[in-house]
């Protein structure tokens, strides 16, 4: 009981820490959605993903069969991993370009609005199945135990859930964190493609520096905050006099 307490924590912190590349993704995902599609989305987009998830946790076996070679030496997993490491490299550069160089989205055939929230669902889905396959392979090397690994992902989906829109929602409010988010993004996407190519980088040298430069980011934005409001308080100066 105890073992299966211990694994079950820390799979869930795995998942968590995990959960950072969702939250930043479904951020970029929705952010071009109205402001009230965008909750629906992430309930929805989430609630499929968790579903996909479970799913390649009960055919776990499926998933370790992803790794046989099958074009060029690479495995389905490798070129999974690449396909979704490529699209997130090109999605976020795309998002910072157009982000400062205030640039808007202009497509030749605009997408009706129940196209691009049906987009939307449909990326978030797909890109959490990318996520999802090293989660999966590490959490059954962790046990066998699948009632303790559906667990995991079901309670750090409820995290999940609950952070995204608050953390979303200020990232699309402040550019500069929205700016972080997509290099977040680039970074991910650099080490899905390393790891296509069996380049295994580890997970400290990616979250550590993010988690700093988010500090970073952190106080600066709470210094420009102080300095706003204390220049609202502050009397007018009055012009010297002669």
């Amino acid at each position: 009981m105890l073992d299966s307490l211990a694994t079950l924590a820390l799979l869930l912190a795995l998942e968590l820490v995990l959960g950072v590349d969702n939250i930043v993704v479904i951020t970029i995902i929705v952010s071009k959605l109205p402001p009230a599609a965008r909750r629906k989305a992430r309930i929805i987009g989430l609630a499929l993903a968790l579903v996909a998830r479970l799913v390649m946790v009960a055919g776990f076996s499926w998933v370790l069969s992803l790794t046989g070679e099958v074009l060029l030496g690479m495995s389905v997993k490798d070129l999974i991993l690449l396909a979704g490491g490529g699209f997130l490299i090109w999605k976020a550069v795309r998002e910072i370009h157009h982000t400062v160089e205030m640039i808007e989205h202009h497509e030749a055939q605009p997408a009706t609005p129940r196209n691009a929230f049906a987009s939307a669902i449909a990326m978030i889905v797909a890109l959490d199945v990318v996520f999802a396959i090293d989660s999966v392979v590490t959490a059954v090397g962790l046990t066998n135990n699948l009632t303790v690994i559906a667990l995991a992902v079901i309670l750090s989906f409820v995290v999940l859930l609950i952070a995204a829109g608050p953390i979303g929602e200020f990232v699309l409010r402040n550019p500069t964190f929205k700016i972080l988010a997509l290099s977040l993004l680039i970074t991910i996407g650099i080490v899905l493609v390393m790891e296509a190519f069996h380049y295994e980088v580890p997970k400290p040298y990616i979250y550590l520096p993010m988690a700093f430069a988010t500090g970073v980011q952190l106080l600066q934005w709470r210094l420009m905050k102080n300095q706003q409001r204390r220049s609202e308080v502050a009397p007018p100066a009055t012009p010297d006099t002669l």
